[in-house]
């Protein structure tokens, strides 16, 4: 395993990469349709670039805004905003074009991070430096309404979205918590100890089960939603960064950086089933495995190598990684275009 120093010297050395792999032939994903994109964000770049998963190849690349991290698309797919993390504002842009249409600012010192574009039309966003979350109602009219809700925590990085939108979750890396929000009922948020740096957050598709993975345990833990009591913990690969579950609601998988492979943990019995090598423990201090994103039908698993500037893109019946996509400089943000 890496350690965490070697892990820190990795992050500040990311400048000097090597630059990104060609994408690799493999048979055109038809069964996704013909315009299937996946949106990337580069944060050592500062762009925002679009992949055609039918190619394999980078079709158009626009400036973004400071150090952008996470991405979110709107409802009807014809919009992905992008949370500004050098700076205050949530932007949002067209998916065919990428032109900024609208540029949401949260306030002094805001670092816009985690990202939902939630069913109801609404924004959600953590809001890193101010210690709390948005709510951005009807973020593209002429003028969105915000709402801020204090988590109290430092370092609220990563949030999901209730499906009725009346609750929100963060992960608070700095003060080792899981904080849960409500949205609409005038009651106090609520923040429970969950290991050793809690990052990876997700919340199962029928909203029963709130599921973290805490990076500096090598942990994954469900928890009730309502009462954020644990209700299972579950040992996982290296350092997982990131958690995210199947469209199908059967399965989490983690990002596990410093071995650089996927955990897959079957929701049902809350146990590990299968390791996904994406890389070697020794590819993976080259690659710096990231953001993880499932396809719609949940056949594929896009893997953001930002050290090595690629998208891994993984078939998850057989493990196999189909294809390394281009990245961009340090492509991080991950969303998806079906």
């Amino acid at each position: 395993m890496m350690g965490r120093g070697a892990i820190l010297a990795l992050s500040a050395a990311l400048t000097a990469c090597a630059p990104a792999e060609d994408a690799r032939s493999s048979a055109p994903l038809a069964e996704r349709g013909q315009d299937a994109m996946l949106f990337v964000a580069q944060k050592r770049g500062n762009t925002l670039t679009k992949v055609d998963l039918d190619t394999g190849e980078e079709v158009l690349r626009k400036d973004s805004c400071s150090n952008p991290h996470e991405l979110a698309t709107s409802p009807d797919g014809r919009h992905v905003a992008l949370a500004c993390y050098g700076g205050t504002t949530v932007d949002i842009f067209t998916t065919s074009t990428l032109e900024r249409v609208a540029s949401i600012d949260l306030g002094e010192n805001a670092r816009p991070h985690g990202i939902v574009w939630h069913d109801n039309g609404d924004l959600y966003s953590t809001a890193e430096g101010r210690q709390s979350i948005f709510w951005i109602s009807e973020p593209l009219s002429p003028s969105p309404e915000t709402f801020e809700y204090s988590t109290g925590k430092e370092g609220s990085h990563m949030l999901v979205v209730a499906p009725d939108a009346n609750t929100a979750w963060t992960t608070d890396l700095g003060s080792k918590t899981v904080t849960r929000v409500a949205l609409k009922a005038r009651i106090a948020p609520i923040s429970v100890t969950v290991g050793e740096e809690p990052e990876g957050i997700a919340l199962s598709p029928d909203g029963e089960a709130l599921w973290v993975s805490a990076r500096g345990s090598n942990e994954a833990y469900e928890l009730d939603p309502r009462t954020m009591e644990v209700r299972n913990t579950v040992s996982t690969g290296a350092f997982p960064l990131r958690l995210a579950i199947r469209p199908q609601g059967d399965v989490a998988v983690t990002s596990d950086l410093s071995d650089g492979s996927l955990t897959v943990i079957d929701l049902a019995t809350a146990e590990v089933v299968r390791t996904i090598m994406v890389s070697s423990p020794e590819e993976a201090q080259q690659r710096f495995q990231v953001t993880i994103l499932w396809s719609d039908d949940g056949e594929r698993i896009y893997v953001a190598e930002t050290a090595s500037n690629t998208i891994a893109e993984v078939d998850y019946a057989t493990g196999k990684v189909l294809r390394r996509l281009p990245g961009g400089e340090g492509g991080d943000g991950l969303a998806i275009l079906p």
